[in-house]
This record gives structure tokens, sequence and C-alpha cells, in this order.
């Protein structure tokens, strides 16, 4: 995900905007944080929830539809490829889910992402979902692409062992050994038990917004930004799926030009998104009803246990009194790198507030965001 901007002086020790040059300042890691080198990328995002609810439409249909959607669901078996040593589980009715957003340059998805159709898969947006006890609230924590990390040695879901890294990029995770080495890095950064993995793609979730009928969202500023080719003047606006697959790959029209202002409009995004999903009449049946159940059942691969629609449906429906005043998102705590700003750093401290948070099923403290670099592109969209 880049392009790169004009640069400003970098100040060692404090957050600089994305794509400059990097000092040769000393690096003050977290630690197991480092580097890997940068390729192009583009992000994707969509709500868990909102892709499980409108799969779990489905179900109100009987016979061949039921099959027909049950068919369409793609899962992988993360249990089996990750083992037993892993975090333990909470006993408490809160969930976490791993959602991942992957550009596979294959297929429908070689236009949408660019490059060659080579088959290859890169995960450049990743959220953990954290559903509380009682199912009425939710955290939402971005992991942004570029956080360098050690990446655990990880057993991919078709068997094949890949070794131990240090000094790479999140999503290098993804592109190494897929959904299990994903989950597996996440569960070694944080300590958390991810109970669920949730991937959405290009092609999915353009037609997928397209079926909706657009989402309404406001932008405070115009946006112009011509490699994801949007051009949104301020003002309110109904986005078909070209326009929001291009608003949540958007990086160098807003903020400073980085993967963290990417971050903030997906968030907002996603927001408008549960919004109006709740509000668009998706009960009223008929074509349009198994038109969304059909494309959202293509659209997500799903860990083993969400992996027939009767599964994704009991999910969805333990979801679907999340709103999104009750949705806190945020991003994890980070630090732009102070020898190569188009990298981030944990900021470990704040980052173990989070990771304390959701072990122990608590709100996301305030404490835990303030001071870290945000991509100050706050407030640019907003749902409605």
């Amino acid at each position: 995900m880049s392009a790169e901007s004009t640069p400003e002086p970098v100040i060692p020790g404090e957050a600089g905007p994305p794509d400059e040059p990097g000092r040769s300042a000393p690096r003050c890691r977290g630690k197991g944080r480092r580097r890997k080198p940068r390729g192009r990328r583009k992000g994707l995002m969509i709500a868990a929830w909102t892709a499980a609810g409108i799969v779990a439409l489905g179900g109100t249909g009987a016979g061949y539809v039921f099959f027909k959607l049950n068919g369409n669901i793609k899962s992988v078996d993360i249990d089996q490829a990750l083992g037993a040593d892993r975090p333990t589980k909470a006993d408490n009715g809160s969930e976490n889910i791993l959602v991942l957003g992957s550009d596979t340059r294959a297929g429908a998805n070689k236009k949408l992402g660019g490059g060659t159709d080579d088959g290859s898969a890169r995960s450049d947006t990743a959220m953990i979902i954290h559903v509380y006890e009682g199912h009425k609230k939710a955290s939402v924590v971005s992991i942004p692409r570029d956080t360098l990390v050690d990446r655990p040695e990880c057993t991919d879901a078709e068997g094949g062992a890949h070794d131990a890294a240090e000094d790479v990029m999140f999503n290098s995770a993804y592109t190494t050994g897929g959904a299990a080495c994903a989950v597996k890095t996440v569960e070694s950064m944080s300590g958390v038990r991810m109970d669920h993995y949730l991937e959405v793609d290009f092609s999915g979730f353009q037609k997928l917004i397209d079926e909706l009928g657009g989402v309404d969202i406001t932008t405070s500023e115009d946006i112009d930004d011509p490699d994801s080719h949007l051009n949104l003047k301020a003002g309110k606006h109904t986005l078909g799926g070209e326009q929001a697959l291009a608003l949540v790959r958007t990086r160098h029209g807003v903020g400073d030009g980085s993967d963290l202002g990417r971050i903030q409009l997906q968030q907002a995004f996603v927001k408008a998104l549960v919004e109006q999903v709740k509000e668009i009449g998706l009960f009223s049946g008929g074509t349009r009803l198994y038109d969304l159940a059909d494309t959202a059942t293509k659209t997500v691969t799903t860990d083993s246990d969400l992996g027939s629609l009767k599964s994704l449906m009991s999910f969805a429906e333990g979801l679907k009194g999340i709103s999104a005043a009750n949705m806190d998102m945020v991003t994890l705590p980070v630090r732009y790198d102070p020898a190569d700003p188009n990298r981030v750093l944990l900021q470990e401290q704040k980052a173990q507030q989070v990771w304390t948070a959701l072990e122990n099923d608590r709100p996301i403290p305030k404490s835990a965001t303030e001071g870290t670099a945000t991509g100050e592109a706050e407030d640019v969209v907003s749902g409605g």
C-alpha cells in the first residue's frame, strides 16, 4: 500500500509522516518488532458481523437454497494447523474474531488488486473484534499491516512448515502461511486466543456493497487519491461497491498519507455499514435476499467451526444486538519507526493495556491510545 508523499523532516523518537526517507537514528524498538522490505499493497475492510448477518438471512430458505448457500462457504482448519500450544479460551461467553481483508491476485481479484494473475494472496487489513460477555458491545482493534513483528514458526492449513522470522511486517504472516500463520502471529503478539477467523476478498466486498444498494457516508473534506481512484467532494455521498472499495484502500488523499489514516477511514466506513444494514429492510425476503446471502457466503472464508451455514447463522445471531454506538474502534498503539517512517513499531506498554483488556473482557482504557500515531484522518468520514 504505497505511493510516496512529499518528505518532511523526521524527528528522532517522534512520529513522522509515513512516506519520507528515514534517518539513520537508532531504533527504540519494542520487543521483537523490526523490519522487512516494503512492497506495494492495497487494503480491504469489512465488518465480520455485517457479512455474517447477511449470511444468516439465507437460513430462512429451505432445501436447495440452504444447501446451495452452505456449499458456497469456504473454511480452513485453523485448530489443526495450530495444535494445542495456544492461549487459553475464555470461559465467560466473550469471543475474539480475527477478520482479514484478502487481496488475492487470482481470478476476479486480478483487476481489483492489481499485479499479475499469479494466485498469490496478501492480507493488508486486519482487525481483532472482541465481543464482550452478553454480546451487546464490542471492541475492534485494527492492526496496521506495516507493524514490525517477530513472526513465529507456523504450519499452514496444508501442513507446510514455515520458519520463524524477525523484523518482518505483520501482513507477511498471511503471505507466508495463510490464515493459520496469521492467527498464530496475532496470538503470539497478544497472548489472547482467537476464537474465530473470517476473511473477505476484493471482488466479494465490492459486489456485496452494490447489492446492498450502496452505503451512505459524509466527508468533512475533499478526498482525491489517484492511486485508489477516489475523488469525493466534501459532503454527503452514497458509495457503490467500486467507490466503497476505493475508500477503504485510500491513504494518500487523507491525513498524513499513511496506512494509519486509511485505518481511520476503514473504521468510519464499518460503522456506517453496520448501521445501514440494520435500516434497509434486509428481512423483506425475495430475490434480493437470496442474492445478498449468495454473495456473502461466496465472499467469506471462515475457520472450520464457522464453516457451515448453520454455524454461521448461530454466530450471526449472537452479534445482531451490537450497534455502531456500542462499538469501540481503536488502532493498536504504534509509533512511526524513526529509521524508516514507512514502518511502525508497537508501543509495548500501551499495547499491553489493549491485550490485558481483551483478555479480561474489559473496555480498552483511553490511556492505551493517548499519544500514539493516528494517521491524522480522524473525522474525515462519518456515516449518513
